[in-house]
């Protein structure tokens, strides 16, 4: 069978840690169910997610990316690639999966300001010191398995730079409790700390998905969850909308050096 339906979760790769190991060796990628095997869907899903901006203000309030140097991590199909461009100085989103970086470059070729490349979170093809924010929504930076990412974006920052990710909070809402009965593993609380831990400010933010119509919010719920979630969740909806919980984690590179685990070292001010 093939589309929603016969699968595991979408996030299972994600949250228990494999997408954070997502450059195997040998360069393998693992995939991102979701929009790998439906980019049509997760393009509504995409539209249909924080009509109101919050996540853009709170991004935006972290870094202001007017007039900067900007890399979005998993850009995907660049669903966000034009929104950066409107005021960034320079965009390049970075993608692995070959037919997602095809997209994106086909979204943006109008769009002198901005490119796209085939590549993955662990190797940016970026030189040392070479951006102002490094931006990654709900792709690959999950918690624990991530860690070389996280060296790899201070790599490709200024001092000063900023590295802001954005992922779903499973603790609130009803998507959190959908996700926790998909994902019985994953610890939502751990993926925090993991961040915390390695000097990320954490913000919560209560963001609405809102649909045109049932028929794309149920086949939505039916790429992100598993069948019987989904349809559990769809019936919980009874209307075009639902309240999403999101965490924006952000750091912003210090002048001292990046330790191995993805922490950071700060100036003593002794």
């Amino acid at each position: 069978m093939t589309g929603p339906g016969r699968r595991l979760p979408a996030l299972f790769q994600a949250v228990t840690g494999l997408a954070g190991r997502r450059e195997r060796r040998g360069g393998g990628v693992l995939p991102s169910p979701n929009i790998w095997n439906w980019p049509d869907l997760y393009e509504v899903e995409n539209r249909a997610q924080d009509p109101d901006g919050v996540l853009w203000d709170a991004l935006r309030a972290a870094r202001d990316w007017s007039g900067a140097d900007v890399v979005d991590v998993g850009c995907g199909a660049g669903f966000h690639l034009p929104v950066f461009a409107r005021s960034a100085a320079r965009v390049v989103g970075v993608e692995p999966h070959p037919p997602l970086a095809a997209a994106a470059r086909q979204r943006v070729r109008d769009l002198p300001a901005v490119t796209v490349h085939e590549a993955g979170a662990q190797r940016l093809p970026l030189p040392d010191a070479a951006v102002d924010l490094v931006h990654a929504r709900t792709a690959y930076f999950f918690g624990p398995g991530c860690e070389p990412g996280l060296v790899e974006a201070d790599r490709v920052l200024r001092p000063g730079g900023t590295l802001a990710v954005v992922d779903l909070d499973a603790t609130r809402h009803s998507y959190g409790r959908w996700m926790r009965a998909d994902l019985p593993r994953y610890d939502p609380l751990a993926a925090e700390r993991f961040f915390v831990e390695r000097g990320f400010s954490c913000q919560r933010f209560d963001v609405d998905w809102r649909f045109d119509d049932r028929r794309s919010l149920e086949s939505v719920l039916g790429i992100e969850f598993s069948p019987e979630i989904a349809a559990r969740a769809a019936a919980e909806v009874p209307g075009l909308s639902f309240r999403v919980g999101y965490r924006v984690h952000v750091r912003h590179k210090p002048r001292g050096p990046v330790l191995p685990n993805g922490a950071t070292a700060r100036d003593d001010p002794r």
